[in-house]
């Protein structure tokens, strides 16, 4: 499952879930979301293999 939540207004931005969530899906479905609300200035995420990835750092 990958929440993206803006933690000052507590909206949840998008909810994905599946059996299984690479880098690749994960930087894409938060590209979906930058391209809706814009890029923030901070993300936090926990150390799960598909946000340590290559797809994430590009």
């Amino acid at each position: 499952m990958l929440a993206v939540v803006d933690d000052f207004s507590r909206e949840c931005l998008a909810l994905v879930a599946d059996t299984a969530l690479s880098g690749k899906r994960a930087a894409r479905d938060l590209d979906t979301v930058i391209a809706v609300r814009g890029k923030s200035l901070m993300i936090v995420s926990d150390n799960g293999s598909e946000f340590i990835s290559r797809a994430i750092l590009a």
